[in-house]
């Protein structure tokens, strides 16, 4: 532990000594830098294996290393300003509300590559707009500004994976952020579990052969150059019906994770802002395989609105740009609706496969009964299961909701027993919630 912390205190040493000879030197491209960096000598730490791994170079290292100071040298800028006697570097970064500090922009990068130089400046736009920091490894990126504003004036912003990757040498499954759009959805649940009608079952299963056959068809068949890559899917029907159970356990059995995508936080203030976490969101799934699940998708996917202000412009903008991502992304994306009718005619012929999820009838109702009641709780002779899944129409997640209120009245009482009418109590109790007459 105390070689790590060297070692990356020692890079942090690197990057202020290349930041002084920057400020002494504002004129002079920074290859001429003498400051040499050798990677055995800093490796040990997280952030100097990473460094080794991808054999950044000085440009790169400058970038990523900027990029950490906020989170682990907050006051690396202003260090470096009373050190060097000039305050430039605060003309370059965002000052903090203390007005003591201050954070790397995109101008900072642009000032630490090219100093005063202009066609070095334009150099360095290029280098952010270009580097791999920023795109195919998806580390960095510079943050939105205010309308009107220069692009380069956004905090340069490291994203929250590629920070835990860097600097704490882990790498996690992103959390749910307005970065990072989706979150995983698990289940410890079977396919036993879901129980559905066996024509939705079948369909399923067809989505389940396409995940575990579709590398061999490509590559080893050939026809790669044939067909369109990806397999795009549409679940509807009513809620309660098994839709995110089922995505979760296609991912489950095929050894593949799934991100619900959050559609409510694609939504930005800043007009460009979507498009960048969407493309953050695709390039990390398309790297891990990942199945993309798209909840309550008719609210993006629907009939496309009238133009009637700029709102309604760059919300379309943003629709038509997330329909190309989906359309050109390599694996599985499960969209999901309440009614098939809701969805954009223009991407219906895009579903390689729509499977409807009806609720469930009378003998699937009473399976789903009989499979999720607790075997150690006693059901009273008066308790009429086929009665109750024959009259009261309910769906699966309805009828869980039953099963957990009588668990814990069973167990309240002491006595774990079920009977007729505490479970009539629970259903009433579902029909209200839903306005329905019991």
């Amino acid at each position: 532990m105390l070689s790590e912390q060297k070692g990356t205190q020692q890079i942090f040493n690197y990057l202020k000594e290349v930041i002084l000879w920057r400020l002494e030197h504002p004129q002079a491209p920074l290859k001429e830098c003498p400051l040499e960096y050798t990677s055995k000598k800093f490796k040990g730490s997280p952030l100097g294996n990473y460094i080794a791994k991808h054999a950044l170079n000085k440009e790169e290292r400058v970038a990523l290393l900027l990029s950490l100071v906020a989170h682990v040298y907050p006051t690396f800028l202003r260090d470096v300003s009373i050190e060097s006697e000039n305050g430039v570097l605060y003309f370059f970064s965002e000052t903090r509300s203390d007005q003591k500090n201050a954070d790397p922009t995109g101008e900072t990068i642009l000032y630490a590559l090219a100093g005063d130089d202009v066609a070095g400046r334009i150099t360095a736009h290029q280098f952010i707009h270009a580097n791999r920091l920023f795109n195919e490894l998806k580390a960095l990126h510079i943050a939105s500004t205010e309308k009107s504003e220069p692009a380069m004036r956004g905090k340069l912003l490291i994203y929250e994976d590629a920070f835990q990757e860097i600097v704490l040498g882990s790498i996690i499954t992103p959390k749910l952020s307005e970065e990072f759009p989706a979150q995983e959805i698990t289940t410890q649940m079977t396919w036993d579990d879901l129980i559905l009608s066996n024509g939705t079952l079948q369909k399923l299963q067809n989505s389940k052969v396409w995940l575990e056959h579709n590398d061999t068809l490509l590559e080893e068949l050939g026809m790669k150059k044939r067909l369109k890559p990806g397999y795009r899917v549409l679940f509807y029907g009513a809620p309660g019906t098994g839709k995110t159970l089922a995505a979760s356990l296609l991912g489950k059995y095929t050894g593949k994770s799934v991100f619900r995508v959050d559609l409510s936080v694609l939504v930005s203030k800043y007009i460009g802002e979507t498009e960048k976490h969407l493309a953050n969101l695709f390039s990390k799934a398309e790297k891990k395989d990942w199945i993309l699940f798209f909840d309550e998708a008719d609210s993006v996917f629907g009939k496309r609105t009238n133009v009637r202000d700029a709102h309604d412009k760059y919300a379309n903008q943003g629709v038509s740009y997330l329909l190309q991502k989906i359309e050109a992304y390599p694996g599985m994306v499960i969209l999901a609706s309440n009614y098939k009718e809701n969805i954009d005619n223009a991407f219906m012929r895009r579903f390689q496969s729509i499977i409807q999820f009806e609720l469930p009838k009378a003998t699937e109702r009473l399976r789903i009964w009989k499979h999720n009641i607790p075997e150690k709780l006693e059901q009273h002779p008066s308790l009429k299961l086929e009665e109750i899944a024959s009259k009261y129409v309910l769906n699966g997640s309805n009828i869980m909701n039953c099963i957990q209120d009588v668990s814990l009245k069973a167990l309240a009482n002491k006595d774990r027993i079920l009977t007729h009418d505490m479970v009539l109590e629970s259903i009433k109790k579902e029909y209200h919630k839903e306005d329905k007459v019991f």
